[in-house]
């Protein structure tokens, strides 16, 4: 459609200064109708390729680009100094604006116009994503990345962008276990509908749990793999889902899961763009690890860490407990914060220590800790007892009681000649709770443990983060087995899978449950 003369003119003043109501008014408009028309004019989409046509005109005239500004603009946002209002700042904010690449907030902060997302809010290693991604360079976009890298905040970002440059889309948020997404996937993108300066336009709901956007009934569904039936039922009444976010990817059970949510979820429409992010695991060997090592070319593949991010970002605490465990653990480090697959084959553990414990040592033991796994037949019941010295992040894992067919009262009585008292407190699987009451009823101190969303997954990342777990294979047999053998799940093609099999890792449970109260707390 041709743009009218006065069309034009809005489009040239919008480029002036970004400030789209103020253009509408010099371009002729009412001023009282101002916001509502500069809304509808860059919603058109003739007029959103003017403007495009425009900026590529003052490109070739200037020579400078896109991503000449953003080099400018990342070097401020690394700069250690702060720099608000300095003349430096005002200056780079004057030339993204002439680029239409604005890297503050607008002037006018309370107009309806949506002016896209500063730069000062991507981190460096994401902002040539976001020009390939505005420029339509690929169809699904990849982020293995270690803690603190930013990643899922960008995601969230650009989720909110899409929706507000397309009216007919609507996205999906995926995690591979459903009671996940409020602490992640949501409160990542109400964030970012914050940061944005969009909570007038968006109202957030947690029954259900979905986000409206109030101008156009767009919506950010939020689903888990774990019930299949609930991403089948995502019809929208209008447009189709055109974004898929696949959060903490490693922990689907493969690449042919992720073809089948694709093929179910994203249906309808022209574009779509799925995102996928997740904390590589430590096998290279797994099927996440190896999805990403060769993409095919309508995928891009970015990774990031903690270290390009702006270090006022992180805070303190995030850096220090992060120079930490380099220090004491420096492959766990490389891990879980750099992002590498440093680990070998598809063993879970590969921090373990099998030696004999010596009588010295447990002499030395101060910090003594009591697990239990509760189980009949052929589940065994399994209690461990461990020390943690907690200055060198090493476990000793040191006593044990495994058993078939025993009622509570029997075991009790076992763990009692072991030398247990009532000073002593063991922690059980809450799963059952009358068992709990029956120990306590036997003179155990027992306390049932704390569990929550993810605590399993949680817990695994702890031990496999110390340095050494060190399990005397005479006085813990069955628990030195355990965690020796036990590896992650594989395909039918042979691909490590993400996650932790259930099964044969009783006393690893035990484990868990007696150290709960230390990985439970923040920051571990």
């Amino acid at each position: 459609m041709k743009l009218t003369e006065k069309q034009k003119r809005f489009c040239e003043e919008y480029l002036i200064d970004l400030n789209a109501a103020q253009a509408a008014v010099r371009a002729g408009y009412a001023e009282k109708n101002a916001r509502v028309i500069a809304a509808q004019n860059l919603s058109k989409l003739n007029i959103q390729q003017y403007i495009a046509e425009l900026r590529g005109a003052q490109s070739e005239r200037t020579g400078i680009t896109a991503a000449d500004v953003l080099r400018e603009l990342n070097a401020v946002a690394m700069a250690e100094t702060e720099l608000k209002g300095s003349d430096k700042m005002k200056a780079l904010e004057l030339l993204g604006r002439h680029l239409g690449m604005f890297a503050g907030q607008p002037e006018t902060v309370n107009t309806a116009v949506y002016h896209g997302i500063p730069a000062a809010l991507i981190a460096p290693a994401f902002q040539p994503v976001l020009l390939d991604i505005a420029e339509g360079g690929h169809t699904e976009y990849d982020f293995p990345g270690g803690r603190g890298s930013t990643k899922s905040s960008f995601v969230a970002l650009e989720i909110i962008d899409i929706l507000m440059r397309h009216d007919d889309m609507h996205a999906v948020a995926i995690r591979k276990v459903g009671n996940t997404l409020r602490d992640s996937c949501y409160a990542k993108i109400c964030w970012a509908i914050s940061a944005l300066s969009l909570d007038a336009d968006f109202e957030c709901t947690v029954s259900p749990m979905e986000i409206t956007r109030k101008s156009t009934g767009q919506k950010i569904y939020f689903r888990g793999a774990d019930k299949p039936d609930k991403m089948k039922s995502i019809t929208p009444k209008s447009g189709y889902i055109g974004i898929m976010w696949l959060e903490e990817m490693d922990q689907f059970a493969g690449e042919s899961e992720l073809r089948s949510m694709k093929q179910s979820v994203i249906r309808g429409g022209e574009e779509a763009i799925v995102f996928c992010s997740f904390n590589p695991p430590k096998s290279a060997g797994n099927w996440a690890n190896d999805y990403v090592l060769n993409p095919p070319e309508s995928r891009l593949v970015t990774r990031s860490d903690y270290l390009t991010v702006p270090k006022k970002w992180l805070g303190k605490p995030f850096l220090d407990l992060a120079e930490e465990l380099k220090a004491k653990n420096p492959r766990a480090y490389a891990n879980e914060y750099l992002g590498e697959a440093n680990g070998s084959g598809g063993n879970v553990f590969d921090n373990l220590d099998l030696r004999p414990i010596t009588d010295g040592e447990l002499a030395q033991f101060d910090n003594i800790l009591s697990g239990v796994d509760w189980g009949w037949y052929p589940d065994p019941f399994a209690f461990v007892r461990v020390h943690y010295d907690a200055a060198r992040m090493t476990l000793y894992i040191w006593q044990e009681f495994t058993c078939n067919k025993k009622s509570n009262r029997e075991t009790a009585e076992h763990l009692i000649s072991l030398g247990i008292t009532a000073a002593d407190v063991v922690t059980c699987d809450s799963a059952e709770e009358k068992s709990v009451s029956d120990y306590r009823s036997y003179g155990i101190n027992a306390r049932a443990a704390e569990k929550g969303p993810e605590s399993r997954r949680y817990s695994y990342k702890w031990l496999q983060s110390l340095v050494k777990i060190v399990i005397d294979p005479q006085r813990c047999p069955v628990a030195a087995r355990e965690f020796t053998h036990y590896e992650y799940e594989r395909d039918k093609d042979g691909n490590v899978i993400s996650g932790y099999p259930d099964g044969g890792d009783h006393c690893i449970d035990a484990v868990r449950y007696a150290t709960n109260r230390i990985w439970k707390r923040r920051g571990q």
